[in-house]
């Protein structure tokens, strides 16, 4: 019988397609690798903060000032770090026009990885702050979120975009775009212990060699032994027997919501994002594959705006790990939709298990002067 599991995610209009208030700014590219972060790990670099819409205000543009932190340096290849992503000064300012109240704001934003492995994480805050007078700057966040090393070597982390979700008389985001930001921490990675290189160990001339390939676990082997004179040699029969009791079929996940990026209202098109990284383990043994189903609700909106789950499509892409048995499959590009498809799959084989790696590459598309608002739908991840 396989191992079933679930998830399931929430989508954050406020911070993704609630960006129907604001404009989309273009990504900036991943970091240099030659790049060497601030000694403090704060950088600063240009930010242009386009206020909703609601606001009637001009883009605010000036520098952010801002630090990544993680909480391992040094991680192995296949292992999750935790990354945070504090701003402690930006040009965006309060859209409203008199006094923001306090724990009203909720930031997101993106870090930007180089060197040896690329991509993005997205990073999502608390919704807490002090109150903020009218006109006046937005005060400091801190966002965090998490990524599964995939590659060893260096690799940077640099800040990206950020986006500034207030939800006071109205939900209204301010949407800050990065350019050229420097590199603010970075770390090494190692291959996992069973790839790293090392000496081998003497040959001992007592020891056994197989006659035949390795069997089944239980099965019986023969193997012949070199004795210590010249010629000598030995039979016996030995037991192959399993490394490790079968383990299970898991699925963990990086963060709890996905963010969308901004669209301008009246404009329609299509809002991206990502859905963050997905992990599968198969430690189970055997010749059972699997398969990772994802499915989506509608987007319900203010005043009881909706917006059909099949608006939403998927890219989806996945990795195996080194040392894994099989070879996984991403799932078609297409519709999601609540009848569902599918994000990866491993097929049934002669030997099957290992980690991989999902994710995919998300576009939700919306006809033009849908409401605007905070949108939220929910993604179950099945895994079968």
């Amino acid at each position: 019988m396989r191992t079933r599991a679930g998830s399931s995610r929430r989508w954050s209009a406020a911070l993704g397609v609630a960006a129907l208030a604001a404009t989309a700014g273009a990504a900036p590219g991943p970091p240099a690798a030659a790049e060497s972060p601030a000694p403090s790990g704060q950088v600063e670099f240009p930010t242009r903060c386009l206020p909703p819409q609601e606001a009637a205000s001009a883009p605010a543009e000036g520098p952010t000032t801002a630090r990544i932190t993680v909480d391992d340096p040094a991680p192995e290849v296949g292992k999750t770090v935790t990354v945070t992503y504090q701003v402690t000064r930006t040009p965006a300012v309060n859209p409203l026009a008199g006094a923001l109240p306090a724990d009203v704001l909720t930031p997101t934003g993106r870090i930007l990885l180089g060197g040896a492995q690329s991509g993005e994480v997205t990073v999502v805050g608390a919704r807490r702050n002090d109150p903020v007078r009218a006109g006046a700057e937005l005060p400091a966040v801190t966002m965090t979120g998490t990524f599964t090393v995939t590659a060893p070597g260096g690799i940077t982390l640099a800040p990206g975009g950020y986006t500034l979700h207030t939800s006071h008389l109205l939900d209204l985001d301010t949407t800050c775009t990065a350019t050229g930001a420097p590199v603010s921490a970075r770390i090494t990675a190692s291959p996992p212990p069973d790839t790293a290189e090392g000496t081998p160990a003497p040959a001992d001339p007592r020891a056994v060699a197989p006659g035949a390939a390795p069997g089944t676990p239980g099965a019986a082997a023969e193997v012949t032994g070199a004795g210590s004179g010249p010629g000598a040699a030995a039979t016996r029969e030995v037991v192959a027997a399993p490394a490790a009791d079968p383990g299970a079929l898991s699925l963990t996940q990086s963060g709890a919501s996905v963010t969308l990026a901004a669209l301008p209202y009246g404009a329609g098109g299509a809002a991206p994002g990502r859905i963050g990284t997905v992990t599968v383990e198969d430690a189970r043994g055997g010749t059972r594959g699997w398969s990772l189903m994802g499915r989506v609700t509608a987007f319900t909106g203010p005043g009881g705006a909706a917006i059909p789950g099949a608006s939403l499509s998927w890219t989806p892409t996945c990795t195996a790990a080194p040392g894994s048995a099989s070879r996984c499959a991403a799932g078609r590009a297409g519709a999601v939709g609540p009848e569902g498809a599918v994000l990866a799959s491993v097929p049934d084989a002669a030997s099957v298990g290992g980690t991989f790696t999902i994710d995919a590459a998300v576009t939700l598309t919306l006809p033009p002067y849908t409401p605007p608002g905070a949108y939220r739908a929910v993604l179950t991840l099945t895994l079968s």
